[in-house]
């Protein structure tokens, strides 16, 4: 999904989004090279919970499999949930789309 991913964070870059990554890569040292070959700019984090040895985002957010995408708004309410990527990056884009349009709209109020 990273090629989706970069274009959606180009493309909504001057819009209210924010493209969220964590990562099930334990090990920061083997991370760091991939961050840079697949040019991911957007904020990731590792899944492990800093000086908690058995806590992780995966399961506070219940997360079952990789990827499992989560859309929130931004009102902070979670909107979709997706295990795997949906069928159609389409699908994932319009979704976004009325999210972002809500948010700008509410910005003007």
């Amino acid at each position: 999904m990273y090629p989706h991913e970069r274009s959606l964070v180009k493309k909504l870059a001057d819009k209210p989004f924010a493209l969220v990554g964590v990562n099930s890569d334990q090990d920061l040292d083997a991370l760091k090279p991939v961050l840079q070959k697949e040019q991911i700019t957007w904020r990731s984090f590792q899944n492990k919970k800093a000086g908690k040895d058995d806590a992780t985002i995966a399961a506070d957010w219940n997360v079952r499999g990789w990827p499992t995408l989560v859309l929130i708004d931004h009102k902070g309410v979670i909107r979709h949930k997706w295990l795997g990527s949906p069928e159609k990056e389409s699908t994932l884009d319009d979704a976004i789309e009325k999210l972002v349009e809500e948010a700008e709209k509410d910005s003007k109020k």
